[in-house]
């Protein structure tokens, strides 16, 4: 099969590679039909993340069609269509049992080799899921293929953010970064209630599609955002900050404008060593800090029984869609953010 796999640093290879074979009676093949490309995939592509084997399969994100199940997969058969949230899960194990499958005992990162352990991505004509009945999700005929695909990361990571940053009318809440994850946040926070959103960027198309989502925009190029929340906050600060980007940068803004007791949620991908802020900062702050990786089959599951995707236009963040062998370039226009990017998937 033909795959998107790792060469090294901000190198991408269309490669030619074996075919996923079932190795437990609790495995499932699934052929790909679509696939995002994901901000932190842009980490392992500039070398941020170190230790990935090369060769390994690229991405996280996918859509697909069951082509073989083991015989111990009770909840699917050949043909069910099924989304996927980037972590496996065996949906037994303590941290399953309380709703935080992306740490299950078990589980495992898609897209993840490291000195031959792990397991291959979905930037490829198909993939190996291991414990397929609690991992994946069934697909309904009447779910958007663009919803779904998100639902495994961005979306339900930007809603466990804006509902970690404790969401209260008549209080004032900034998300810093407009892009995929922080787009999927605003519409999480005006969902669950929040009047005041203000949204951070540099970036106008994006800083736009957040004002058709519900936020009011702030352009960071063009203001001093510390001076502009307090002011308009009566010298305050925000009452919560919800940081996607996973900068050093992104983390010292956050702090300095948020207020005494509000809630820093932070989801972006951080790779720095030491925080941008010290512990007496945070002491003088009286600091509510969540962080951490969104248990996103939890989620996935939560929102569609709940039917928030299938209540807004989610899938509008979806800016460029790109077949499998165009998927070195795909990488190169999303890095750059060329041709105003936001999110690109890749089809079979």
């Amino acid at each position: 099969m033909y795959a998107l796999t790792f060469g090294g640093k901000e190198i991408i290879n269309y490669s030619n590679i074996a075919d996923p074979i079932l190795l437990s009676s609790t495995d499932a093949i699934i052929k790909i039909s679509l696939a995002g490309i994901c901000g932190s995939d842009l980490h392992v592509y500039h070398g941020r993340e170190t230790g990935l084997d090369q060769g390994t399969v690229m991405g996280h994100e996918f859509t697909g069609v069951i082509e073989e199940a083991g015989k111990d997969v009770k909840k699917f058969k050949k043909g069910s269509r099924v989304l996927s949230p980037f972590t496996t899960s065996c949906g037994k194990c303590f941290y399953c049992s309380i709703g935080m499958t992306c740490r299950c005992e078990k589980g495992n990162l898609f897209g993840w080799v490291q000195n031959g352990h792990g397991l291959h991505g979905a930037q490829a004509a198909y993939i190996r899921v291991p414990m397929a009945d609690s991992t994946l999700v069934p697909l309904s005929n009447d779910l958007d293929e663009q919803k779904a695909l998100l639902l495994g990361d961005v979306f339900s990571t930007g809603y466990f953010c804006a509902e970690n940053a404790g969401i209260r009318r008549s209080s004032t809440y900034v998300i810093i970064g407009c892009g995929p994850v922080g787009l999927m946040a605003v519409i999480a926070a005006k969902h669950l209630g929040a009047e005041q959103l203000l949204a951070i960027d540099f970036v106008p198309e994006r800083l736009a599609i957040a004002k058709q989502f519900g936020a009011e925009p702030l352009n960071a190029s063009g203001l001093n955002i510390k001076e502009e929340i307090l002011n308009r906050t009566h010298g305050r600060g925000a009452d919560g900050v919800m940081e996607v980007v996973g900068s050093p940068q992104s983390l010292r803004s956050a702090i300095d404008i948020l207020r005494p007791g509000g809630i820093l949620s932070s989801v972006g991908v951080h790779t720095a060593v030491n925080f941008s802020f010290s512990p007496g900062e945070a002491y003088d702050k009286n600091l509510t800090y969540k962080s951490g990786r969104c248990p996103a089959r939890y989620y996935a599951e939560k929102l569609l029984r709940e039917e928030v995707p299938q209540r807004y236009a989610i899938e509008k963040i979806i800016t460029h869609r790109f077949s499998l062998a165009e998927g070195p370039t795909a990488y190169e226009i999303f890095d750059k953010k060329l041709d105003n990017c936001i999110k690109p998937v890749l089809m079979n």
